[in-house]
């Protein structure tokens, strides 16, 4: 696995887009993990940008999952656990081509998604000052 930081300002969030659009793969769940409030869903509102995607990009903080996009998929785990989300059947949700950001996603999960073969990064995300650090393993 690899391991990189990169401490951006909001307005600096492009390059932390930039380098995640060279290194992950086109289909890849992107696990956000951060504190409420941290900036994961402006990270995947900055990601949204730098596609084209105009729409609002908020938190589906009530509704699971937000998509945006052909190819931009948004969820929010905090209500749920592993088990309900298994049996829910949203992990089918993954086999979508895309890149999936999941806030408040479970380690259960994320070793349930790699033993089955799906691209899994991780984005820590915490306060640095100003600005953000973003902690990218992939």
């Amino acid at each position: 696995m690899k391991i990189k930081e990169i401490i951006a300002s909001v307005e600096q969030l492009d390059n932390v887009v930039d380098y995640l659009n060279e290194v992950l793969p086109s289909n890849t769940v992107v696990f956000l993990r951060g504190d409420l409030a941290a900036g994961k869903t402006t990270l995947t509102q900055a990601i949204a940008k730098k596609r084209g995607i105009t729409s609002d990009v908020t938190s589906p903080t009530f509704s699971l999952q937000h998509c945006y996009g052909d190819d931009l998929y948004h969820y929010d785990l905090y209500r749920l656990d592993h088990d309900e989300f298994m049996q829910m059947g949203l992990f089918e949700e993954f086999d979508k081509p895309g890149w999936h950001m999941v806030e408040w996603g479970s380690d259960p999960l994320k070793d349930f998604l790699e033993s089955a073969g799906y691209n899994v990064a991780i984005i820590e995300i915490e306060p640095s000052g100003d600005a953000r650090k973003y902690r990218i393993l992939y």
